[in-house]
């Protein structure tokens, strides 16, 4: 069985204008993508094709994005991690990603099976 596509804990989730958590986790598996508190518990979660994600006018380049799922916008502020000898890592940038790549492939891999099912159809029909 496949690991996430991304995963992220420590993450400060803000839905305006309170926080929600400050040390939740950003899940995305199985073409969805899961908001959890500290304690696991599901905040919010939508299929990957429907989420709206974008890095906010007024972050400037730091770790904070904004995700909008199922009509609600959440503010999501992820720390640095790997320090090491590659620097650190920008999480906002690898789940921006994440989530642009999680629902493309998602999209080609439903595209083969419906062109794969319209040349069985086609296979039968002729």
């Amino acid at each position: 069985m496949a690991g996430p596509d991304f995963s992220a804990t420590g993450v400060r989730i803000e839905r305006w204008p309170r926080s929600l958590t400050t040390a939740g986790e950003v899940l995305i598996e199985d073409g969805r993508l899961a908001l959890l508190t500290s304690c696991g518990r599901v905040i919010d979660s939508a299929p990957v094709r429907a989420v709206r994600a974008g890095r906010p006018w007024f972050a400037g380049r730091g770790d904070a994005t904004v995700a909008t799922l199922n009509g609600h916008r959440y503010r999501l502020t992820m720390g640095r991690r790997g320090r090491g000898p590659g620097g650190p890592t920008n999480m906002a940038g690898c789940f921006l990603e994440a989530v642009r790549t999680a629902g493309t492939a998602k999209d080609r891999a439903e595209g083969r099976a419906e062109g794969r099912a319209k040349d069985r159809a086609k296979d039968r029909a002729g």
